[in-house]
């Protein structure tokens, strides 16, 4: 009917050396989103293990930009305590992996980032939703949640307790979304 101003797989043609449609790359060529040489960076993995630490320095802002993913990606179904109870869970979804049992606070942080990229049982995977970086970053969030979940009076510092027990008013306002909003931090 119409012949398309497209070459189909290996047509014929007039215009490309070697009277092919189909050309060899260009040497050096890429595809888009396949460079990835650090492989601690895009696997979470170093010869195969997953790895105990984290690519690049965990800044106060990453930690808040993971808290930030973690309540939009991770806590419709692993809750935004990290308990695995979340809304979707609470209406009927299956149950999440709860991040305080002893397996999963034992985890290398390579571990949740390789289940956060390529998905694990149920758990569908989230490369496409969410960047690389962003993946470390929740992850850093999902450590601060296990730290802070088994954390004791005794790991407080020692002038933050006092304040604590005075019940003085901090003096700067905790960053948004740490507990400054009504009902303790509860949205």
């Amino acid at each position: 009917m119409h012949d398309a101003p497209r070459y189909d797989p290996l047509e014929a043609s007039a215009v490309f050396p070697k009277g092919s449609s189909a050309q060899p790359l260009v040497t050096g060529t890429v595809a888009r989103g396949q460079l990835n040489e650090d492989e601690h960076l895009y696997t979470g993995k170093v010869g195969g293990a997953p790895v105990a630490t984290f690519p690049f320095a965990m800044t106060r802002a990453d930690l808040d930009r993971g808290e930030e993913r973690y309540n939009i990606y991770c806590s419709p179904c692993h809750s935004r305590t990290g308990d695995g109870n979340g809304m979707v869970v609470q209406r009927g979804y299956r149950r999440a992996a709860s991040y305080h049992q002893d397996r999963l606070r034992a985890a290398p942080p390579g571990y949740f980032f390789d289940v956060m990229t390529n998905g694990f049982g149920a758990m569908p995977d989230y490369r496409a939703q969410v960047t690389v970086e962003d993946r470390w970053r929740i992850v850093a969030y999902i450590k601060a949640l296990q730290l802070a979940h088994s954390a004791t009076t005794a790991d407080v510092p020692a002038k933050e307790l006092e304040q604590l027990k005075s019940g003085k008013p901090p003096a700067t306002a905790p960053a948004a979304g740490h507990g400054g909003g009504e009902k303790g931090g509860q949205q």
